[in-house]
């Protein structure tokens, strides 16, 4: 019996502006979870606030060099204690108010893996998507189609931050990535195991690079070489 029906892992990396509305909306989330927060070297405040709510926090990771969001994420999953488990970025551009849906919907479905889409349309209840620039949507789409062809899914958005997985299915997983390009290897390594991805539409607010967004082209170039590393090699 698990200790907590979800873990919330979050990785953060300077998000002063977000931080604190965050934890809030996490916190408030109606279900028995553990919130493990992985500060990964912020130098804005981040770690202040962060250690300011540790009563709204189940563990506190600190990395003393920025390491990066692949790397947060593998030192929160010896931590796991959740009966499922769920990544959340510390910008908000992804809504919080979405983890039920996906939690009801793997578990309904009695699946292994869910992932958010941020492409998705659900024509009864309409969700609000704005990636903040075309080029972001057209690379999105390039390597959905690259990883669905590799992977042997039928994913509309390969990449996004809300995925959802069994925790025992998840700490089984070797992560090696550092970086943004923990989603291709994620998703390839679960391809790999012929599981298969069910996605639900979700919300999502995406950030312009002046507020913030940190992604960037040749995190894109790293995904392809990523997918095609873990798919053949």
């Amino acid at each position: 019996m698990k200790q907590f029906k979800l873990t919330i892992i979050i990785p953060a990396y300077n998000e002063i502006n977000t931080i604190q509305n965050l934890i809030d909306k996490i916190y408030q989330i109606n279900i028995d979870k553990q919130i493990i927060l992985v500060d990964d070297c912020s130098t804005d405040g981040t770690s202040e606030v962060v250690f300011e709510n540790k009563d709204k926090i189940n563990k506190i990771i600190v990395h003393e060099e920025n390491k990066g969001k692949g790397a947060a994420i593998r030192s929160a999953q010896s931590y796991i204690e959740g009966e499922y488990v769920i990544i959340q970025d510390a910008d908000l551009e992804y809504d919080p108010n979405d983890i039920i849906n996906l939690l009801n919907e793997i578990e309904n479905k009695k699946c292994q893996v869910v992932y958010g889409s941020r492409v998705l349309r659900n024509p009864e209840n309409k969700k609000s998507q704005n990636f903040s620039h075309n080029i972001r949507i057209i690379g999105n789409i390039f390597l959905t189609k690259l990883s669905n062809y590799l992977n042997n899914q039928n994913l509309t958005d390969a990449h996004t931050c809300y995925k959802l997985f069994e925790s025992e299915l998840f700490k089984s997983i070797l992560l090696q990535e550092n970086g943004f390009s923990f989603c291709p290897e994620i998703t390839t390594k679960i391809s790999l195991l012929n599981i298969n991805i069910l996605e639900i539409p979700i919300n999502y607010h995406g950030r312009s690079y002046q507020q913030g967004k940190k992604i960037v082209a040749t995190d894109g170039l790293e995904a392809i070489w990523t997918l095609i590393k873990y798919r053949y090699f």
